[in-house]
Order: C-alpha cells, then sequence, then structure tokens
C-alpha cells in the first residue's frame, strides 16, 4: 500500500477532538517515562512485537513521542510518531472494542498536531492500514512511487533478508 501524505499547516482543530472524547470518559495524554514498560507489554500482547519496538523509540524523545488513550484504568490505544523515521506517523493501534468512538481520530491529530509544533510542515502515513480513514479524518493524500516503502526491507533472520534496491 502506497504511504500517505498530510498537510500539517490544514489540520482538523485538536480540541473539539479532545473535547468528544473527554465527554466519554477517554483521556489522551502523552505517557510518563514510569509508565513505559506498562505500555510496550500492553502494546506487544494488542498488536504485536513489531509496533512494539517502534513504540519503545517513543521514549528517546523529550517529551515522548507517542500518546495514550485511557478508559478508566485501561489503556485502549496508542498513537506514535518519529519512530519509525524522523517525520514519520506510527504506529498507531486503538483496541477492537473501543473503536468507532473517536480515538483513533484524537490520537492521530494529538500526534499531527505535535509534528506541526515540531517544525514540519508534512507528515507521512508509512504503509497505512486504514487509507480510507486518514483521507477522511485529516485529507491524506496517496504518495506516488512509494510502494513497496521502507517496510519490505526488514531482517527476517532467515539470511534471505531483502537487499534495497539502489
Amino acid at each position: 500500500m502506497a504511504d500517505m501524505l498530510v498537510r500539517l499547516y490544514a489540520l482538523p482543530d485538536l480540541a473539539a477532538s479532545r473535547a468528544r472524547t473527554e465527554r466519554l470518559g477517554i483521556v489522551v495524554r502523552r505517557p510518563n517515562a514510569w509508565e513505559k514498560s506498562l505500555l510496550l507489554a500492553w502494546v506487544r500482547e494488542h498488536f504485536g512485537e513489531g509496533w512494539a519496538a517502534e513504540c519503545e523509540m517513543a521514549f528517546i524523545a523529550r517529551p515522548p513521542s507517542c500518546f495514550v488513550a485511557i478508559e478508566g484504568d485501561a489503556l485502549i490505544g496508542f498513537a506514535c510518531h518519529d519512530c519509525t523515521r524522523r517525520n514519520f506517523f506510527g504506529p498507531t493501534g486503538v483496541v477492537e472494542g473501543a473503536r468507532g468512538r473517536g480515538v483513533g481520530t484524537t490520537l492521530l491529530l494529538s500526534c499531527l498536531h505535535a509534528m506541526a509544533e515540531c517544525g514540519y510542515a508534512y507528515a507521512i502515513i508509512g504503509g497505512p492500514g486504514p487509507t480510507g480513514f486518514y483521507a477522511k479524518a485529516v485529507g491524506a493524500t496517496p504518495i506516488a512511487g512509494s510502494m513497496p516503502g521502507i517496510y519490505d526491507f526488514r531482517l527476517t533472520g532467515g539470511g534471505r533478508d531483502r537487499v534495497p534496491p539502489r
């Protein structure tokens, strides 16, 4: 799937999205340093080792380059930026039972607004799954020629690792 591009200077309002999720009793915020182990274990359990490894990179930044969604005392979602590559949004995920309530949109907007505050004019969503969601939520558009993208070239440990074309 082609990567997508987002204009950070034309984002929807974050405050309105946060207010909607807060009315549902859901708080979206940056994780604290002491929550790192808990968050990584949760991401690993719900979304796999690869996303947990990427999420771990968020804690190198100060403040962390990720946000979490919490309902009551339960984690229900997360989103990161500048982890996979600089200027990349993701990984991100919301547990199945919490989808459809605006949590993903608030997480997405939290990251993208943070990226804009860092001075980026555009953000890249690498290898997005729900392209329709990103197009509707933030006007993301496909980047021509971005397939297979950076995710096609990774270590497999089996001696058959792909070599990027020159």
